[in-house]
């Protein structure tokens, strides 16, 4: 042992180079072929993995996802550098020398497309600037928005449009927020984009089990669009303040709140949004955003509830049968409701006052009856004559989305089941 040792240690410079020289000299072509087939699957399974390509969604493979994200860069340069190292070095025929460094030169359309093309936030973009205005005749007033409202002040965003956009950042009643939309999951959520005491930015990066997936461009962590989770980066397991929001059309979103501003389509994506106008209704050919009509396919639609220690999930065609369910939720009695527009729905919690209040089955033009006191209630949640006339019942956190999110995103998903 102490003779080698002595040994390596009177190798001179010149040895020394030389023995460094005889490795890429050595190095066959079946390994550059196999560094260029590296880089290859690198560059294809980092979009693939956050695209709605067939297996991709099905398997949690978020964290290889962000590895590959975080290290392309470095895996480019090296790969590269050691091929361009060998090719140039290596002594071999010249039609292998034009057939390898062709392999190489197919790279670069490859890495266009992946990059340039079918990366996310390369299809999607946020708009160049936001006008909002005010409700007018030249709305169409059944058009769903996600509507919000802020120390006073009420804005509506149009799901044709934001499902474009995913996300659009804006400031509400002096909020700095990001409304998000993901139409593969159909979820609207907002949220505040203070992060660590700073006003974030994010961009769209993909989608993890086709749930949209944002990137913070401070720390370079991945959240989650339904939970406003970090699921990878150095904040993994926090959580964005969430916004309250809800789901409804137009014309009943200015029936509650008239001084409401709307935002505007940016004329720059109108092609993008004219291709998700059959968005709202479900009726879009697409396998990824159509509805199923059935209860309780991946593709159906339900109203989903949270409370602190339980949720639950309503099918869509039965809340639109019979216009009010009465239901609990551990110690929140909730009343779920669905105006005649069969679009518009509400959930509130029935305590009042210190009690909780019974409503019956059904509704009359939009209105309904607690059993309590025969008070008359709107849509909005407002008693509107009866002995507790004046009184507003308080609003619910609820979204309308497809079943499949709800069960995959929600720790312990529950159905509602009707008693006919």
């Amino acid at each position: 042992m102490k003779q080698i040792a002595v040994a390596i240690l009177s190798l001179n410079l010149s040895q020394v180079s030389s023995f460094k020289i005889k490795i890429p000299l050595a190095v066959s072509r079946g390994l550059i072929i196999l560094l260029i087939l590296f880089l290859f699957l690198a560059e294809v399974f980092r979009v693939y993995l956050v695209m709605p390509f067939p297996g991709s969604q099905i398997t949690d493979t978020v964290d290889i996802a962000y590895w590959l994200d975080r290290h392309i860069v470095l895996i480019r340069v090296l790969i590269l550098l050691v091929v361009g190292i060998i090719l140039v070095r290596k002594k071999s025929k010249t039609w292998e020398k034009v057939s390898l460094s062709l392999l190489l030169v197919g790279y670069f359309p490859l890495f266009m497309v992946l990059n340039y093309h079918l990366a996310a936030d390369q299809k999607f973009h946020e708009p160049t600037s936001k006008t909002f205005i005010r409700a007018s005749e030249s709305i169409d007033k059944s058009k769903l928005v996600i509507g919000v409202v802020v120390n006073g002040e009420a804005k509506a965003y149009p799901i044709q449009l934001i499902g474009y956009h995913h996300q659009v950042k804006d400031t509400i009643g002096n909020e700095p927020v990001i409304v998000t939309y993901c139409t593969v999951c159909r979820t609207g959520r907002v949220y505040s984009s203070r992060l660590n005491g700073r006003d974030e930015v994010f961009r769209l990066v993909g989608m993890d089990h086709f749930n949209a997936v944002f990137e913070d461009q401070s720390t370079k962590s991945w959240w989650q669009q339904a939970s406003g989770r970090a699921i990878a980066g150095p904040l993994t397991g926090s959580m964005l303040k969430e916004i309250p929001s809800c789901q409804l059309t137009i014309e009943s979103w200015i029936r509650k709140y008239p001084n409401s501003v709307i935002m505007e389509p940016d004329p720059l994506y109108d092609d993008h949004y004219f291709g998700l106008e059959d968005y709202d209704k479900g009726t879009m050919q697409s396998s990824l955003v159509k509805r199923d009509y059935r209860p309780w396919q991946p593709k159906s639609w339900v109203v989903a509830v949270r409370s602190e220690f339980s949720s639950i999930a309503y099918d869509w065609n039965d809340l639109v049968k019979k216009r009010v369910i009465q239901d609990s939720l551990e110690d929140l009695p909730i009343l779920v409701t669905m105006e005649t527009d069969t679009t518009s729905f509400h959930v509130y919690d029935r305590r009042l006052n210190g009690y909780i209040l019974k409503f019956a089955t059904g509704t009359v033009d939009d209105h309904f009856t607690d059993q309590n006191t025969g008070s008359l209630w709107n849509m909005d949640g407002a008693c509107i004559d009866g002995p507790l006339k004046g009184q507003q019942l308080t609003p619910v956190q609820s979204y309308n989305e497809f079943w499949h999110s709800w069960q995959r995103f929600e720790p312990s998903p529950q159905k509602h089941i009707s008693k006919e």
